[in-house]
């Protein structure tokens, strides 16, 4: 995606925020030229996806592009099971990612050392879970949606809502719908105008940031990457990592309150 976008807007510039598994469709936030700097910023929020589990057969990177590794019949009584299984996945704080996945092990991608031939099992990593409801439940399959923080793996949910049931399963769709502060129905198709689809740059800072002024001596400070006083702002900061702007409300810097005061964090530029 960062290959084309780059070939269609002629810019090397060009970094995205948060993977998409290659079945997967919906949002993808494909950050550009001076909005790279916001890419770290954008990786940690959380996201909504609808999916739909097959139940019955499991593979090897939980997803119907994998290789079917165990089949298990689905109980006659799945469907009342699946409240409490529900349940218990909105109550997870720990989740065991796919070995399948981009999680560097020594070094290396998991999904590469799977595919060289090894077995992993991954660590668990916190997790948590927003919202999750079921959408349709059907013979051999559940259609969810659920609202989750980073790291949150859905195919791993397949996984673990089809063993609360006492069978398999794996992923056969699965849609992004919101990353962040961006939703589906304001995104553009790849092969639409990209360039008149892209986000202002202080439009976007202002949407991701709590945002405080500079006094114009602020502004000068800020951009000689001085460490700052209250004075510097026309109305100072509290904790956490802010935005600063000018009069004009273009961004300055990122910036974030200290023991001796306000410290840039990432200075900005009008791109």
């Amino acid at each position: 995606m960062v290959a084309k976008v780059r070939r269609a807007l002629r810019t090397r510039a060009v970094g995205h925020a948060g993977t998409l598994d290659p079945m997967a469709t919906g949002v993808l936030v494909v950050c550009v030229g001076e909005g790279t700097k916001l890419v770290a910023h954008l990786t940690g929020h959380g996201k909504r996806y609808r999916t739909t589990i097959k139940l019955g057969v499991e593979t090897h990177s939980l997803d119907a592009q994998g290789e079917t590794t165990a089949e298990r019949p689905i109980p006659s009584d799945f469907a009342a099971r699946l409240p409490a299984a529900i349940e218990a996945e909105r109550a997870r704080t720990q989740q065991i990612p796919p070995a399948v996945s981009a999680i560097k092990v020594d070094g290396r991608a998991a999904h590469k050392r799977v595919r060289a031939g090894e077995t992993l099992e991954l660590a668990p990593r916190d997790v948590k879970v927003e919202a999750l409801e079921v959408l349709a439940v059907r013979a051999d399959e559940i259609d969810l949606e659920v609202t989750c923080s980073k790291g949150y793996y859905v195919r791993s949910l397949a996984r673990d809502l089809a063993a609360s049931l006492g069978t398999v399963g794996h992923l056969v769709a699965l849609r992004r719908l919101v990353s962040g502060p961006f939703v589906i129905e304001d995104c553009t198709p790849l092969d639409g105008d990209l360039a008149s689809a892209l986000v202002p740059f202080d439009v976007a800072v202002r949407r991701l940031f709590t945002c405080v002024t500079l006094t114009d001596l602020g502004v000068l400070r800020a951009r000689q990457g001085k460490r700052l006083a209250d004075d510097d702002f026309v109305t100072p900061p509290g904790e956490g990592l802010v935005a600063w702007l000018d009069a004009s409300l273009a961004p300055i810097a990122l910036g974030e309150r200290t023991e001796s005061g306000h410290e840039v964090r990432r200075g900005m530029r009008a791109p």
